[in-house]
């Protein structure tokens, strides 16, 4: 029986790709009539499949796969839009969503849309290695895939994609971009998706611990954090400002946003500020002030941490 990464392989095969390694990094490109784009597929260990994809097809493409072992998918969709048909349903993945699948042997077919980028973040893994996460220390398991699945050949679970991961997609994008993470580093960052999406889909759900109020005020302590973004309030300032004390203020904000309200407000400076470099108006030093970092090398530096790149090289690319 094939392994679960001729799943993958089907794929490539369809759009004209061929792999030439059983694992490690391969980068490939895609020039044919379909369309173009990349793919930079990683197998850092025989049970995990890692694929960043950015692909253009040239018109709308119906894709027909047969899936011939049964896998687990975790799908992070950045940019456009995929409709994937099985049997007589129809799934939509659109940029934002975080999609886990369980895919038993079946058919399926891809719906790409025409002239439009699609952006995508899969991590695969086979049933053994399911079972194995699903395990606690003594060996027990209470949850199985086919149980899960039922007498499906396909299940989906699905929901945006929370902040924290946001980080982690972003840093591994930029680091595979690089070839500077180290095989250590890759597969951490990846078992924190895989364990985010099994908390949030598979596991006990935890009781809720914050109200709808309390969620409301913490929405409105998030827009206030960007609006006011170069001179944001401090933490008492700002749970008075929205009627929670500054330890519920804390702790919910990083339930809800997955961080902290000062690392919230650190990656949005971030962001601002790597939007003002690709447009080249601003020098680096400008730019650093313009979100509020007064040291141009703590700017650096930080700005470096989460894209992988000098914020001045990023600047220089853009011209």
């Amino acid at each position: 029986m094939a392994d679960f990464h001729h799943n993958f392989q089907l794929f490539f095969d369809e759009v004209g790709l061929q792999r030439q390694r059983s694992i490690g990094s391969e980068p490939m490109t895609m020039e044919t009539q379909l369309g173009y784009g990349t793919l930079h597929r990683l197998i850092p260990r025989p049970d995990l499949d890692i694929v960043f994809e950015d692909l253009k097809f040239h018109r709308d493409f119906l894709m027909p796969l047969t899936a011939i072992t049964p896998m687990v998918e975790l799908h992070y969709c950045m940019q456009g839009t995929r409709v994937l048909h099985v049997q007589r349903n129809q799934y939509e993945f659109v940029p934002g969503m975080c999609v886990l699948q369980l895919i038993d042997e079946g058919s399926v077919h891809f719906e790409f849309t025409g002239n439009q980028p699609y952006q995508a973040l899969s991590i695969g893994i086979p049933i053994s290695t399911f079972h194995h996460y699903m395990e606690d220390f003594s060996g027990a398991r209470n949850t199985d895939f086919s149980s899960l699945l039922g007498r499906k050949p396909f299940r989906l679970f699905h929901e945006s994609i929370d902040p924290a991961a946001d980080v982690i997609i972003r840093r591994l994008t930029q680091s595979v971009q690089t070839c500077r993470m180290k095989n250590l580093e890759l597969e951490s960052n990846v078992l924190e998706l895989l364990l985010s999406a099994f908390q949030s889909f598979l596991f006990e759900p935890k009781p809720p611990r914050l109200s709808t109020m309390d969620k409301q005020k913490l929405q409105r302590a998030r827009d206030i954090i960007l609006e006011r973004m170069a001179n944001p309030p401090s933490l008492i300032e700002l749970s008075r400002m929205i009627g929670l004390n500054d330890n519920k203020l804390k702790m919910g904000f990083k339930e809800l946003y997955g961080t902290t309200v000062f690392g919230y407000l650190r990656e949005k400076r971030l962001e601002k500020a790597y939007l003002l470099l690709q447009l080249g108006d601003l020098n680096v030093n400008e730019t650093s002030l313009t979100v509020d970092y007064s040291n141009p090398s703590s700017f650096s530096e930080a700005f470096r941490h989460k894209y992988g790149v000098n914020p001045g090289n990023l600047r220089r690319r853009s011209f």
